[in-house]
């Protein structure tokens, strides 16, 4: 049966749900709440550790029944209320958060974590304020922000914009929004990153239907976001953007797209590029693919619907992509289809129990009726993979030899990874040796994979095929390997990835002085400053942006795009308001940043002289993945300029300020 809203449910729903509700979170919520003295003193433990450590639990039967029982006394007497509107209680709230977690949050870094609760939901939402007193409506009506791409930050941007009354405009590629998502469709694409802080911190009342949910939640969650915040008007659908040129005597950028109805043009004060950098697909250049005659598919352009049963398909590609879909395909391949898996390298998995599971009812209606229970969940999750739990899996020790790790915990969690192989693939060493990953853990994308339904499952099936042997060819029927062995396939799927190295591409971006963004990064590829902004380039801001990928650096890519977010638009806040014409990075503090960068990814195990996939260049260093502590970047990112646009310096090295690495004209 379904479960009832709070006044409507019977106590023994409630004590249904709260039987499934985390004991630790329960401990947090009562002391916030009524200030509960004796649910704050249960002491806790420690959960078994996987690759992020042990975690703190609270397990006693005898403890956990107290917590229970007191949730559901309160929920009883909350519905008999009425279930009225609860404020939060900041003066028991640090110490709430610290009984929900476990561990006492730093005091410098907990206003980040408050954000990241989303108590309130527009804390990380640019506001005109005391700070930044809201300008005239004639200063706002006189810019014009043109926002490329209406995926996750782009629809943030766009909220944001309509929010504080500045005028924009969205150009998106694609039929609909949800940028990656509208256009990864292939069997079995889900997120690897917690779900519950894959939503925006503004949206906590939307409902998490599970710990990492597929691609057709996240779609649904974007076009909610579309149409609740009304961003639809202000799109331009099906409209690609060829070239953004800075005009400097105009102080504004020419920009040319291709539309349905042809070429459009827009000329804009600032522009603000979601187009991240999974969003071209890579399509591996290979002997003979023009004389195929069966069908190819990349999986960015996965076909609605296509006849699989009974099929031979050959998958290339060896990556997160590849590892999700093959167990889904070979459900629709069937037992009298056929697939075979071209892996070049192989990639590291850790086992994530429930990752295919939704959560249960129960467990929603906790979140849409508990106060503060889906605000806490978020908090948890995230502390999960906070800084202090995981920054120190991808650090390097040069004092630690070993042929296959680079530190101690790097070995431990090499040795987790074969015996989690081992164990799904039983009597199978040949298979172990061919899924062992030559390079350390952490020096690619990790793939979490559920215990049941995974791609060590996949292999061990009678119709499943691992072929290491290099592709030389494909013929007008199939696949030729080298040694001139052809395998006959009716499909061949690619699963190659993206261009992600590539920036901007194919954007025609052109900066002070007709200089082309080619031209800045010839040297080593892409850079920016904060992955935000490029000097030379007034006006223009990344979200996403080079070296801003969150690679176990703490929080996700929705925090990083937020928080950058929020620094772009506190930046043209400040133009409006101010009545001035750009904002621009200094050369000296773009060159100090990438110095910085540098010397800390060096000692990042992604940097192993092994790597070979997207997470190091054409120019050996990685353009990608950000080594930065996430709770610096916040510091960094979080207000350019004082309510009098003064500058403040707060690191002797990167200095974010208007006046100091930022000029403004």
């Amino acid at each position: 049966m379904a479960m009832k809203k709070l006044l409507d449910a019977a106590d023994a729903e409630i004590e249904a749900a709260v039987a499934r509700a985390d004991a630790i979170l329960l401990r947090g919520l009562l002391y916030l709440i009524n200030g509960d003295e004796e649910a704050a003193s249960i002491p806790q433990s420690t959960s078994d550790a996987d690759f992020r450590g042990p975690l703190p639990t609270i397990v006693d039967p005898e403890h956990v029944a107290l917590l229970r029982r007191k949730t559901v006394e309160f929920l009883e007497s909350y519905r008999d209320a009425g279930a009225p509107n609860l404020p939060v209680a900041t003066d028991r709230l640090n110490r709430a958060m610290d009984l929900a977690l476990g561990v006492q949050i730093p005091e410098d870094e907990r206003p980040m974590w408050i954000e990241q609760m989303g108590l309130d939901p527009m804390a990380r939402s640019f506001q005109w304020d005391s700070a930044y007193p809201e300008p005239t409506e004639a200063q706002k009506q006189g810019f014009l922000v043109v926002v490329i791409g209406a995926g996750m930050g782009g629809l943030n941007s766009a909220m944001q914009l309509k929010k504080a009354g500045i005028p924009f405009v969205v150009i998106e590629k694609n039929g609909g929004v949800g940028g990656t998502w509208h256009e990864n469709r292939y069997p079995g694409a889900r997120v690897d990153t917690p779900s519950r802080n894959y939503f925006h911190t503004f949206a906590t009342e939307y409902p998490c239907p599970g710990s990492y949910c597929p691609q057709s939640v996240n779609q649904s969650y974007f076009d909610w976001v579309a149409d609740k915040f009304e961003l639809r008007k202000n799109i331009a659908f099906s409209t690609e953007v060829k070239s953004v040129v800075w005009d400097e005597d105009a102080h504004i950028y020419d920009i040319t797209a291709e539309g349905p109805d042809g070429q459009k043009c827009w000329r804009a004060n600032a522009v603000i590029s979601c187009v991240g950098f999974l969003n071209r697909p890579n399509l591996p250049k290979i002997a003979g693919a023009e004389s195929y005659k069966g069908q190819i598919i990349h999986t960015a352009r996965w076909p609605d619907k296509p006849d699989l049963a009974g099929k031979r398909v050959a998958v290339i590609g060896s990556g997160a992509t590849s590892y999700q879909m093959v167990p889904e395909v070979l459900k629709l391949v069937g037992d009298d289809g056929h697939l075979s898996l071209f892996q070049r390298t192989p990639s590291w998995c850790f086992e994530m129990p429930g990752y295919l599971k939704s959560f249960s009812p129960e467990v929603m209606w906790l979140d849409r009726n508990l106060p503060f229970m889906a605000n806490f969940s978020r908090l948890q999750v995230s502390w999960v993979v906070s800084p202090a739990v995981l920054l120190r899996l991808i650090e390097i020790d040069p004092n630690y030899k070993h042929p296959h790790a680079r530190s101690e915990i790097n070995k431990l969690t090499r040795d987790a990874a074969i015996a989690t192989m081992t164990r799904m693939m039983p009597g199978r060493p040949d298979l172990v040796e061919k899924m062992t990953p030559e390079s350390p853990p952490f020096s690619s994308r990790p793939i979490l994979i559920d215990s049941d339904n995974n791609i060590y499952n996949a292999l061990m099936q009678d119709n499943v095929e691992l072929v290491t042997d290099g592709i030389e060819t494909i013929t007008p029927n199939g696949i030729t390997t080298v040694g001139g062995k052809e395998r006959l396939f009716d499909i061949i799927v690619y699963a190659t990835g993206f261009k992600a190295n590539d920036f901007l591409w194919p954007i025609d971006l052109r900066g002070r002085g007709g200089k082309s963004i080619g031209e800045l990064w010839e040297k080593d590829g892409a850079r920016a400053y904060l992955g935000t902004m490029i000097p030379g380039f007034p006006n223009f801001f990344m979200i996403y942006g080079p070296n801003m990928n969150p690679f176990l650096n703490g929080l996700g890519v929705v925090e990083m795009e937020e928080l950058s977010t929020r620094f772009a638009l506190r930046c043209i806040g400040t133009l409006i308001r101010q009545n001035r014409h750009s904002v621009d990075v200094e050369e000296s503090a773009y060159n100090r940043f990438n110095e910085e960068l540098d010397r800390l990814e060096a000692n990042k195990i992604y940097a192993d002289h092994r790597v070979t996939n997207y997470y190091k260049n054409d120019f050996g260093r990685s353009a990608v993945n950000c080594p930065f502590d996430i709770r610096l970047l916040w510091k960094w990112w979080r207000d350019p300029a004082d309510a009098e646009g003064i500058s403040k310096i707060s690191d002797p090295l990167i200095r974010p300020y208007i006046g100091q690495d930022l000029r403004v004209e």
